[in-house]
Parts: structure tokens; C-alpha cells; sequence
């Protein structure tokens, strides 16, 4: 079961909280004064009545006053009031009507992760649109009923399979023409190139381990029109380790032109690296302690760095020279994050809160009292109207920007602590890694876990976690037990188990237009490594 806090600033420590009902009775409204009236509207009636029938007898007369109208003898009008009552109890409800149905299926398919340019084939529209295909899904008639005429389940696999056809063609497009617009430095270069400046290397070296299939018909079914779709399993294979960094590495992050490889270190530095062929470029110094987060802006002239020295700094990548420090935070920066516009900054820090900056002026224009523990994660929506952040308490909560109200909070029943948040690339759903050795994918309209994925190793360190989308629809994650994990979207299977570290592999990240898998590790290992498959 999940529970759910919509009220700002509401801790979990306070005990149970109580769920009332949305719809509560109302009392009727008075019809004492209607009923009277039509009763004795009805008895003066029915008496007039009797008497002209007995008048017309010639046994009474009618009485003065009496109109020849009322000889007509019409039905007596009565007036009557309809009370109605909204039932209570005719199911569940909590705040505001809504209605408790039982959880989905950890196998159903969910809804495309992506934004327009990556939709799945047959699923929904990743967008802010609500459209469903018009038919209904295969095998299914529209009261629920079976289909049992071979003719027609035939026309409708035919249909179905030409509607895939469509949307494939239509998703190869998009994907292509976003390939082609963001295309930057050529193809990557020589793969065989080393980097000799500055004591940085690169070394091309052996291939990953690859997981064998569970069962070849452990496929999901397809979300749209329920045919059985055979996904294909990555091959993803190491091409470079980039040494260079003395101490172990806190985060990589890819700019989101593709061009550019950013890895953040505890050795006090950020390194910059080509993403395609991983050559050195630079080195930002500046921080007086370690770094434990690295971020891009939207068009990938700036980075953002969060140091354990109380202070974030925003960097020009061109120069390499810090424009800006961001001092007031009261304890280590952990995370921090652009908005989509790259107009502001959002940092969590060890101090519990997270702070809001804006980028042109250096100054903090909101702070938040988020967590009772320190904010291990931040991370902004498609459209930078919401942050979702979460903490050591066990809390994933989600934060209105322009007002700083907490919009929901969403708990765990086990209340594992949270080491990473992200939102889904089309921001419907929130990717949560905990100290349990796991990762949930939860829709955080309704606050329902959807998948949960398993099998690496995390009970100690903030391993990073993250959406695979250039290829198939992958969550990759680093462990504790040096690999890095890929695990299919759906139905929940590891795809692959990438071997090559020597260490805690904390951090990793996945190229915006390529099949191509950044990962750091700590300091036994003290690398990067730049993972491709079919590119």
C-alpha cells in the first residue's frame, strides 16, 4: 500500500492520518411547507368534486363562489418534491471522490516514457494528450466479451499490424530528423585516438557480459493493441576508459547536444571529455572540497557543479572559467539540477532544504524545508513547473516551482531510504532508486508503484539511476557489486549486465541520440567508461 501526503509540510512522523469520505451525506432539504399545501390544495379539490357529483344528483347544491370550471372535473393537481440523497459507502472513497480500484499488474504494460520524437509502437500518445486508439484492443469486444469469429480476429491483426507499420515509420522519422538537427562534431572521430594531454588516457578495451534470455516468450504485450511484441535485448560492449581523475567519480552527465561528456570527481575537479570518441578536453577548477554532482544547461554552454564546500558554481564550458558561486546553503551540496529553460537552479544539500536559484543573478529566490534528512536527489519536470526531490527519510516528494507548495508526497510502506529521483522523460511517471537494492517506477498522479526492478546490489551508496530511450525502453542503474544493470522497461527482465569496473559503480548516464552508456566508479577504480552498441 502507498501513502499519500498532500498537505505541505506534513511529516511522516506524526501517526496515521485520517481519510474521510469525498462525498458526505447531505441532509434533504425541508418540504413541509410544499407537502402541506398540495395536500390541501388536493382535499379542497376532492371535496368540490364530491359535492358537484352529488349536486348533479340533485342531492346538493352547489355551494356560491363554485366556477363552471370546476364542473369540468379535471384530475386534482398534486405537487410533489423529489429529495435526492448521494449515497455514502457505495465504494471507497478518499478526499476529493476519488475512487480506490486495485493496483495494476507489476506485468502490465504502462504508457510511453518518451516525448513525440520516441513513441513506443501501438502506445499511447507521450504527450499531455489523453487520446486512446479508436478501436478497441484485440480480442476484446466493446462490452468486455469474447470475439470467437476467426474472420474477424484476422481483419483486426491485420489492422493492428499495418497501425504498428504506421507508427514505426512515423517514430523512425522523428528520431531521424532529431538525430540529424542535433548532430554536432561529426561522427565521433577515430575510435582508436588516445588522449595524451594532461595525463588523461583512453583505452579502448574488451567487451561487456551480456545476460542470456530468461525465456524467448517473455515479451510484453504491446500497450495499444494487445499483440505479443518480441523485444530486442541490447549488446552493449565497452569502448574507452577515461583515467585521468585521483579520486573517485561522483557523476557523468552527457550535454544534451550529445557532444560532450561531463564526469564530477571528489578530487575537487570536473573533466570534460568527447562523448563519441572520449578524448580529453579540460579540467574546471575551482571548488575547495568534493563535488557530488555535475549538471548541463539546455543548450550545453553551461554546467552546474554541487561541492561538499556549502557552495554550487556555474561554469562557462567554453572557457572553463566559474561565472558564478552560489553560497547559502548551510551544509555539503549533494544534487543539483537546471530547469528546462536553464533560467534556474535547484540544489539539495545535506542541510535538508532545497534552494532555488536564479541563474542571471546568482541570488536564491526560494527555499524549501523539504526533508528531515538530507535531499539526496532534484530533479525538474518536461515543462520546469514541478521538482520532485528525494531523501534519506524515505520521502519522494514533488514541489509546485512557482509557489513552493508540496503537491504530493509519496511513501513507501517499508520507508527504505531514497537515493535518486528522476522524472520520466515525458514526466508522467518518477524513477525512484532505494537502499533496498531497488528501483520503483511509480505514477505519481495516483502515487501507485507500477514496476519495481531488482536483481543489483545498492544498500549504501547514492547509485544513479536512469531512462535508456534511443534504443528499446530500458531503466539502467549502477551497484554496488561494479556492474551496471539494464532492465527491460516492461516487462521487468535484466537485459544486460555490463562488467568492467573494479569498484562501486555509482554513477552512470545515457547519451540523448545515441545507444551509448556513460559510468563512473569509486576510488579503487577511480574511471569513466563509455559503453556503445550498434553505433
Amino acid at each position: 500500500m502507498i501513502a499519500e501526503v498532500t498537505e505541505t509540510g506534513v511529516k511522516r512522523d506524526r501517526g496515521s492520518e485520517a481519510i474521510t469520505a469525498g462525498n458526505e451525506e447531505e441532509p434533504p432539504q425541508s418540504a413541509t411547507s410544499t407537502l402541506g399545501e398540495s395536500v390541501e390544495m388536493s382535499t379542497t379539490t376532492t371535496t368540490k368534486k364530491a359535492r358537484h357529483e352529488k349536486a348533479a344528483k340533485g342531492s346538493v347544491a352547489p355551494e356560491d363562489g363554485d366556477s363552471e370550471s370546476d364542473n369540468d372535473f379535471e384530475a386534482p393537481t398534486t405537487t410533489t418534491t423529489t429529495t435526492t440523497t448521494r449515497r455514502v459507502g457505495a465504494g471507497k472513497t478518499i478526499g476529493s471522490g476519488k475512487r480506490l480500484s486495485a493496483p495494476a499488474s507489476r506485468n502490465s504494460p504502462i504508457d510511453d516514457l518518451t516525448s513525440d520524437e520516441d513513441e513506443e509502437e501501438g502506445s499511447e500518445p507521450s504527450d499531455n494528450e489523453e487520446a486512446r486508439p479508436s478501436h478497441p484492443p484485440a480480442g476484446r469486444g466493446k462490452g468486455g466479451g469474447k470475439m470467437f469469429s476467426s474472420k474477424m480476429l484476422a481483419r483486426k491483426a491485420l489492422a493492428a499490424n499495418k497501425q504498428n507499420d504506421d507508427s514505426e515509420e512515423s517514430a523512425n522519422d522523428s528520431e531521424g530528423s532529431a538525430e540529424v538537427d542535433n548532430k554536432g562534431n561529426g561522427d565521433g572521430g577515430d575510435d582508436n585516438e588516445e588522449a595524451t594531454e594532461n595525463d588523461q588516457q583512453t583505452t579502448p578495451t574488451q567487451q561487456s557480459t551480456s545476460v542470456a534470455p530468461a525465456a524467448a516468450a517473455a515479451a510484453d504485450s504491446a500497450s495499444g493493441n494487445g499483440q505479443a511484441a518480441v523485444t530486442e535485448k541490447p549488446d552493449y560492449v565497452l569502448k574507452y576508459s577515461l583515467v585521468g581523475h585521483r579520486k573517485g567519480i561522483s557523476s557523468v552527465k552527457f550535454s544534451p547536444d550529445g557532444n560532450w561528456l561531463a564526469s564530477s570527481s571528489a578530487d575537487n575537479t570536473v573533466k570534460l571529455w568527447n562523448a563519441y570518441n572520449g578524448k580529453y578536453d579540460k579540467t574546471l577548477e575551482g571548488h575547495t572540497k568534493g563535488l557530488s554532482d555535475v549538471t548541463w544547461s539546455s543548450d550545453s554552454r553551461y554546467l552546474a557543479t554541487a561541492s561538499d564546500d556549502k557552495t554550487v558554481r556555474i561554469w562557462d564550458r567554453e572557457s572553463g572559467r566559474a561565472l558564478k558561486v552560489l553560497r547559502g546553503h548551510t551544509n555539503y551540496v549533494f544534487c543539483v539540477c537546471y530547469n528546462p529553460k536553464s533560467t534556474l537552479l535547484a540544489s539539495g544539500s545535506f542541510d535538508e532544504t532545497v534552494r532555488v536559484w536564479d541563474v542571471h543573478t546568482g541570488k536564491c529566490i526560494r527555499t524549501l524545508p523539504a526533508h528531515s534528512d538530507p535531499v539526496t536527489s532534484v530533479h525538474f519536470n518536461r515543462d520546469g513547473t514541478m521538482i520532485v526531490t528525494g531523501s534519506f527519510d524515505g520521502l519522494i516528494r514533488i514541489w509546485d516551482i512557482t509557489t513552493g507548495q508540496c503537491l504530493k508526497t509519496i511513501v513507501d510502506d517499508k520507508n527504505p531510504p531514497v537515493s535518486f529521483v528522476k522524472f520520466s522523460p515525458n514526466s508522467k511517471f518518477i524513477l525512484a532508486s532505494t537502499l533496498d537494492s531497488t528501483l520503483r517506477l511509480w505514477n505519481y498522479h495516483t502515487g501507485k508503484c507500477l514496476k519495481v526492478y531488482k536483481g543489483h546490489s545498492n544498500a549504501t551508496f547514492c547509485c544513479f539511476g536512469t531512462f535508456s530511450v534511443t534504443g528499446g525502453k530500458w531503466i539502467v542503474s549502477g551497484s554496488e557489486d561494479h556492474c551496471i544493470y539494464l532492465w527491460n522497461l516492461q516487462n521487468r527482465e535484466i537485459v544486460q549486465k555490463l562488467q568492467g569496473h573494479n569498484d562501486v559503480v555509482l554513477c552512470v548516464d545515457c547519451h540523448p541520440l545515441k545507444n551509448i552508456i556513460a559510468s563512473g566508479s569509486l576510488e579503487k577504480d577511480k574511471s569513466v567508461k563509455i559503453w556503445k552498441y550498434d553505433c
